[in-house]
């Protein structure tokens, strides 16, 4: 289950200075790479890509092995424009009435959705994670988080965010004589509910109870 984004959570969201800890930035490995949302199209053949945002298109070219295609081909037939959010190397066509072509070499979710592209939390959010049996959701961005669950009202949280290695980190907070942490670690999952695809694996724990979901990186996080 998903729950409605709402741009007005961020908006309460206070300040907490200090609240955040944030590992050194990575050495680039995305050079020349872009990240881009939008619409996956088959066509002729082939896999097109089509950005949310300008009409250029692009046949996609998996260079990384991704697991794209074949989470395409599978993807459960729902109402919805098929959405990706994707990167790679974009090289538009130079002749006139055909598509250029993307390299691909990150795939960070892919479902069905008819929204996806107006998401208005999307460049704020740096993390979102979300389960099911029952439905949780986590938004984090930089002035804290959001947790949602089912039957609960929503919580506006500060956070640690601490790097345990081989991409793997946790956000972690302490509310209401409540322990909450969400980890997550770079695997692809997929959503039990919606047959979704994202390119992390979470947990979220609270006071040692643990539900598994499934999470991506918002906009404005990259790596």
């Amino acid at each position: 289950m998903r729950f409605a984004r709402s741009l007005a959570l961020f908006a309460l969201l206070p300040v907490f200075a200090g609240c955040q800890m944030f590992s050194s930035t990575p050495a680039d490995t995305t050079a020349g790479q872009t990240r881009l949302q939008g619409e996956l199209v088959s066509a002729n053949g082939q896999l097109v890509f089509q950005p949310c945002v300008g009409q250029q298109r692009y046949v996609v070219r998996d260079s990384a092995d991704t697991t794209l295609v074949q989470d395409a081909t599978y993807m459960p037939n729902k109402p919805g424009k098929l959405f990706a959010d994707i990167r790679g190397r974009f090289s538009a066509s130079t002749t006139a009435g055909t598509d250029g072509e993307v390299e691909l070499q990150q795939l960070y979710r892919l479902e069905r959705s008819n929204s996806a592209c107006q998401d208005p939390n999307f460049k704020q959010v740096t993390v979102h994670a979300n389960g099911n049996g029952p439905a949780w959701e986590v938004q984090a961005g930089g002035k804290g988080m959001v947790l949602k669950r089912e039957g609960q009202p929503d919580l506006a949280l500060p956070y640690v965010e601490e790097q345990v290695g081989d991409g793997r980190f946790s956000l972690s907070t302490e509310a209401n004589n409540q322990r909450i942490e969400l980890w997550v670690a770079p695997q692809r999952c997929t959503d039990s509910a919606n047959g979704s695809v994202q390119h992390l694996s979470a947990e979220l724990r609270i006071n040692g109870q643990v539900q598994r979901g499934c999470g991506y990186f918002g906009g404005a996080r990259n790596d």
